[in-house]
């Protein structure tokens, strides 16, 4: 029986060693990490994170052949195969900060592996690292190898959160990378093996190590360029009276474009993009190549604009003051049908208002008070490491209250900023909020859901990203 341990129980070990575990019975599959809260989370009803599907999943594999557990060295010195999915956080000190990968989560799993080991082990890079890392990796298990034989691959993940499992059991593409000897091509199949129990052939697609793991880097990069062009295509859109979703219909309708990743919106978050592409600008600039570095930096810088540009439009609409006003935010996850608030551009656009001394009611259908208040007074990057090391927060934003429903959240709030794409924001029965609020009363629509019309027709003042302004913004400028 193949045995695989997995080294991270988070957002992308968790699920994805339980699909292993359902499409391949006969591999026993144990998910190991040092945070005993988290691990209880897994082996409870209560999963440690919202993913549509997975449930039913870790429930029909659990105590058959999927475990959860904290006793890491048993399980790695049990497997054949030891995926390492643990985070791989922006520096936010010393060389490199702000940009560069830091790898002592990465580093430290690898001195266990090298430690408990008694037997040849395939070691498989699932967490999102820096090009070259596989060598770091290699030099670290064989100066302390005691004559085992470990081979390196790179498997990076390419899951979207919200559809993890609908991606999971239906892969655009697999993709393996190991050294091109006898041993490492052996070490691929080992692991192509394993997948071949439900994807396709032709979908599992093998590199060398330096492809696989630029593939990854490469392929978030192109995916949060995408959003950046159609974000700075929607500033264009409010200063000319076009429409974004026109244009990007449009455009889309090329079959070289396609339309995926199109959508106007107030920016991109999420775990990955900003970090990877900081990562890959940095990999340009100690590789000599500035002018590369300097391009994929303004896809971040887009990005930054695109919120504080919808900050300033909702300040400058409420007569450039927003002090002491009560303002709703609906949706605070980075998108929907996830808990995760992972550098969501709500984060920088609450602070952006709270700066400005707005009193803001917050509602998010899956994410916690506890969340909300500690991303609102974390520092930029602390969120990507283990919870008991980061800062506690005793302090809670005042200004800031959490509820569980949206129109407790808009009862007498002069704006709604809607910040996720939550269904149910479509749904809301927006005359009856209208009535609960101050007038005038305004909506800003930072992911275009509502239909900007009917509300005008109820009495609303519409700014949505990208689309023709109100005869009220249009007098009001934002100053960016």
């Amino acid at each position: 029986m193949v045995k695989i341990c997995c080294i991270g129980a988070g957002y992308v070990g968790g699920p994805t060693m339980a699909v292993i575990a359902l499409k391949c019975p006969s591999v026993e599959v144990a998910v190991v990490d040092i945070s005993a809260p988290r691990i209880n989370a897994w082996n409870s009803d209560q999963l440690p994170i919202y993913e549509p599907g997975l449930d039913d999943v870790v429930k029909e594999c659990r105590g058959r052949n999927l475990f959860f557990s904290t006793d890491v060295e048993k399980h790695v010195f049990e497997a054949d195969i030891v995926f390492v999915s643990v985070n791989t956080p922006t520096k936010t000190q010393g060389l490199g900060a702000g940009k560069a990968a830091d790898l002592t989560y990465w580093e430290s799993a690898a001195r266990v592996i090298a430690d408990v080991s008694k037997s040849n082990k395939i070691v498989v890079e699932k967490s999102t690292v820096p090009v070259k890392t596989a060598e770091a990796i290699e030099k670290i298990l064989t100066h302390n190898s005691k004559g085992i034989k470990f081979q390196i691959l790179s498997n990076p993940e390419f899951l979207a959160e919200g559809t993890a499992i609908k991606d999971l059991f239906n892969p655009d593409r697999v993709l393996i990378g190991g050294r091109e000897t006898p041993e490492g091509q052996k070490a691929i199949q080992a692991l192509k093996d394993v997948y071949a129990h439900w994807v396709p052939e032709d979908r599992i697609l093998t590199t060398n190590l330096w492809s696989a793991e630029l593939s990854k880097l490469a392929a978030n990069a192109f995916l949060a360029q995408r959003i950046s062009s159609v974000n700075a295509m929607s500033a264009l859109c409010e200063a000319t009276g076009a429409n974004i979703s026109q244009v990007a219909y449009a455009v889309g309708t090329d079959s070289r474009i396609g339309p995926k990743f199109l959508n106007g919106s107030v920016g991109f978050g999420g775990s990955c993009f900003q970090k990877d592409i900081l990562n890959l600008v940095y990999i340009c600039e100690c590789n000599g190549l500035p002018e590369v570095a300097e391009y994929w930096k303004q896809v971040i810088k887009i990005n930054d604009y695109q919120k504080s540009r919808f900050v300033n439009r909702v300040v400058a609409s409420m007569f450039n003051t927003v002090s002491s006003k009560k303002i709703a935010i609906l949706g605070f996850a980075f998108k929907k049908d996830t808990g995760d608030t992972r550098e969501t551009p709500a984060i920088d656009v609450c602070k952006g208002l709270l700066g400005d001394k707005a009193r803001l009611s917050i509602y998010d259908p899956q994410v916690t008070e506890d969340q909300i208040q500690r991303d609102l007074t974390m520092k930029k990057f602390d969120w990507d490491h283990p919870l008991h090391l980061q800062p506690m927060s005793p302090t809670t934003v005042k200004q800031v209250t959490v509820v569980w429903d949206a129109y407790e959240a808009t009862k007498d709030a002069h704006g709604i900023c809607i910040l996720t794409e939550w269904d149910e924001f479509k749904t809301l029965d927006y005359q009856r909020i209208y009535e609960g609020m101050q007038k005038p009363a305004f909506v800003f629509d930072g992911r275009n859901i509502v239909d900007a019309e009917k509300l005008r027709e109820i009495g609303f003042i519409v700014y949505a990203i990208g689309k023709p302004l109100d005869a009220w913004l249009k007098d009001m400028p934002a100053i960016a």
